[in-house]
């Protein structure tokens, strides 16, 4: 065989090579990986209705043990929890043996140090279900039903970023009122027949009290972080001014994204994916109040963006605020398994799930039906987002694979 011709030869081998390289085993493994993403949502599905249920099956440790190791740098609790009946169940059951005004912030919320020694975030119920707030999309107070729907929208979801969260009803008189630190204790007042307190927080005023049904409270418990974990506060890239007639520089530079991607943390490793899928979590639920978010300390954009603080959701169920999903149609990218979970949820199916999920739950019904209807419909409108951009740019380019390992030791 002549010189030129085994030249022709090994070019025509090469490109059989590369052919096969990106065009089949690529293939192969995408299929893998979307088989993989199909049965952690059957799985899912399957362990949505949690009982809380007080028993630890073949175990010595405590609930707060427990969650406690539960939390790597990429989740808050792992895929398969058997034990998350009874972690709840501890959180809306165990005696409270001390009570303080919450952390600094804008709501109000109380500290709770539960029997056991575990710290737990209460917010009490300040609307009723049906309650529609109007106005802007971050206006009215906290809704301690929204911080629990969002816990099961991050399971449901297949995040495992946020928090545990349950409902939990108190009796001021008698839970609170005895083991309340002074600075709490100095803002209780009687209102009517109904007791209540306005706390310590920056809008928090003695004008604008949370009060009890009589003495029994209504409101959600938030399981603390593990204190070895600490936090670090970062400024959200597409976060509001909220200053009447000053646009942040998101919301009129369509290429603010390209920017944004050249800043650290955001120009490497998983951070900015993780945006966007909050952007996706947070349209659905209907929060545009996440001016800043929190990821563990020194983690150097390697650690998840954690689902904290989800309150000011569920507010409004006829109000679609799009600005919200800006990170996803301004940088035009979704993980696989993100879009696939998604997708897997179309069909009423996501209503259904939550619906579900929050059965067990102490202050069920924890949503209206029509936030739980707004839901199906702002999954249309993300889907449509996300078809706009393979359309323009193509799904090579808009679907990212980042699957990370996720390690419980």
């Amino acid at each position: 065989m002549k010189l030129k011709q085994r030249v022709v030869l090994l070019a025509i081998l090469l490109v059989i090579f590369i052919f096969t390289k990106v065009f089949l085993i690529d293939n192969l493994d995408t299929s893998a990986a979307n088989r993989e993403d199909q049965r952690a949502f059957h799985r899912m599905m399957a362990s949505l209705h949690v009982e809380l249920d007080p028993r630890l099956d073949h175990t010595l440790q405590s609930p707060w043990e427990i969650a406690a190791q539960w939390v790597v740098p990429r989740e808050v609790y792992p895929e398969e929890t058997p034990e998350l009946g009874a972690v709840m169940h501890a959180m809306t059951t165990k005696k409270i043996i001390k009570a303080d005004v919450g952390y600094k912030g804008t709501q109000l919320k109380a500290l709770l140090i539960l029997e056991g020694g575990q710290k737990v975030v209460f917010k009490p119920k300040r609307y009723a279900r049906d309650y529609i707030v109007e106005g802007e999309p971050y206006a009215g107070y906290d809704r301690h039903n929204a911080e629990v729907a969002a816990f099961h929208l991050d399971r449901i979801l297949g995040f495992r970023r946020a928090p545990l969260v349950v409902g939990r009803f108190v009796n001021l008189r008698t839970e609170i009122k005895p083991v309340a630190t002074e600075q709490l204790l100095g803002t209780f007042m009687t209102v009517g027949n109904n007791t209540c307190f306005y706390g310590k927080c920056y809008y928090c005023r003695e004008t604008e009290p949370a009060c009890a049904d009589g003495d029994i409270m209504e409101g959600s418990v938030t399981l603390w972080l593990p204190d070895v974990w600490p936090l670090q506060k970062h400024r959200h890239p597409w976060g509001r001014t909220y200053r009447e007639g000053k646009l942040a520089r998101w919301e009129y530079d369509e290429s603010y994204c390209d920017a944004v991607k050249k800043t650290s943390p955001y120009d490497s490793g998983p951070r900015l994916l993780d945006i966007i899928d909050t952007a996706v979590f947070d349209y659905l639920i209907g929060n545009a109040d996440r001016h800043h978010y929190e990821s563990f300390q020194d983690d150097e954009g390697a650690s998840m963006l954690i689902l904290l603080d989800n309150a000011k959701s569920f507010g409004n169920p006829a109000l679609d605020e799009r600005s919200i999903l800006a990170p996803l149609y301004q940088c035009c990218i979704i993980r696989v398994s993100t879009w696939n979970r998604l997708n897997y949820l179309k069909n009423g199916v996501l209503k259904s799930a939550l619906k579900t999920a929050m059965s067990h739950d102490p202050i069920s019904p924890v949503l209206s039906d029509p936030h739980l209807d707004a839901l199906d419909q702002r999954l249309l409108s993300i889907l449509a987002t996300v078809k706009q951009c393979t359309d323009q740019f193509g799904p090579d380019v808009v679907l990212v694979e980042d699957r990370m390992t996720l390690s419980h030791l």
